[in-house]
């Protein structure tokens, strides 16, 4: 690995193509690079590089969403092809961090998959990666390279304190314990109180609401996650926010929509008015919901991008 490559060269697998021409187009001048990634008729992926890039900062930007796997090959195929075209530095974009979820043995003989997916990052050849909200900070631990973990509540903030800005029954709501932490951070960036949504887990996809912690009666109230899979849990605790809380408007954001299952189903009959996500997943074209709204994280990776490609400090995204 060098410490600095000649210029920068952004590519791209099937995963989140709008996203990355976005950070192209943020950056300026810069196209994205010229590759082909398929598959073989046996479902094998393949990458073809169409231009060079040695010594050069290239960045690949992919998010391991549904197709999961067939997302995360892309990726490793395309950084592997990198690696022996002798690109000077390889970074890895991932937005969206699949099995992030898997990140600790809750039982015995469980994987621990998150850290097997850092190991294949690499062991393909990435030289550091740059990714957002990851479902537990610790999985930057599991690398032995560089890793960048910007935070999308940024963007959240920047939205709700103009569409709130003259509202002052306005309050953050973390729907689980899981997610204080975060929630705490974005009210404390908005100016507004917080209250938790104490909830026991069955099995996985599932829950049950156990009680509220905090007045929301007479609230406009903003769940706040990191990633919304089924919607159970989130529509869930939208309901005993209006039910047994009193909240008069409730409103949802989250980094990931993942939104798998009949996730847009629950959304539209819930009693969530709308829901904000991060493009950090490709929006799917086949989801019909007036309730879904997407924000573009294109300018801070734009910004993120350059930062590493200069050698300077990326904290102040942070902050």
């Amino acid at each position: 690995m060098i410490s600095h490559g000649k210029d920068i060269k952004i590519f791209t697998g099937n995963s989140n193509r709008p996203l990355a021409e976005a950070i192209c187009k943020e950056i300026g001048t810069l196209e994205l690079g010229n590759a082909e990634v398929g598959a073989f008729s046996d479902g094998e992926n393949f990458v073809s590089i169409y231009e060079t890039v040695r010594g050069s900062d290239v960045f690949v930007v992919q998010s391991t969403s549904s197709p999961v796997n067939d997302n995360l090959m892309e990726m490793l195929i395309m950084i592997d092809a990198l690696r022996r075209a002798s690109a000077g530095r390889i970074t890895a974009v991932m937005p969206y961090f699949g099995y992030a979820r898997q990140d600790r043995k809750t039982k015995p003989r469980d994987p621990i998959s998150a850290k097997l997916v850092a190991n294949l990052i690499t062991r393909a050849g990435a030289d550091r990666l740059l990714t957002m909200d990851l479902h537990a900070s610790q999985i930057q631990g599991f690398f032995d390279i560089p890793v960048d973990n910007l935070l999308g509540g940024s963007i959240f903030t920047e939205y709700f304190q103009e569409r709130f800005a003259d509202e002052p029954d306005v309050m953050v709501v973390s729907p689980d314990v899981g997610s204080v932490a975060r929630a705490r951070s974005f009210a404390q960036r908005l100016g507004v109180p917080l209250a938790i949504v104490d909830k026991r887990r069955q099995k996985a996809n599932t829950s049950e609401v156990m009680n509220i912690i905090g007045q929301v009666d007479g609230k406009k109230v903003i769940l706040f996650d990191d990633m919304v899979d089924t919607a159970g849990s989130l529509c869930g605790a939208a309901q005993a926010l209006v039910e047994l809380g009193g909240a008069t408007e409730v409103y949802a954001c989250a980094s990931h929509g993942v939104l798998s299952g009949s996730a847009v189903d629950r959304i539209n009959e819930s009693v969530i008015k709308e829901v904000f996500f991060l493009d950090t997943i490709c929006p799917r074209a086949d989801i019909k919901c007036d309730k879904i709204q997407y924000l573009s994280v294109a300018r801070l990776f734009a910004e993120a991008i350059e930062r590493i490609f200069a050698e300077v400090s990326v904290s102040k995204l942070f902050t």
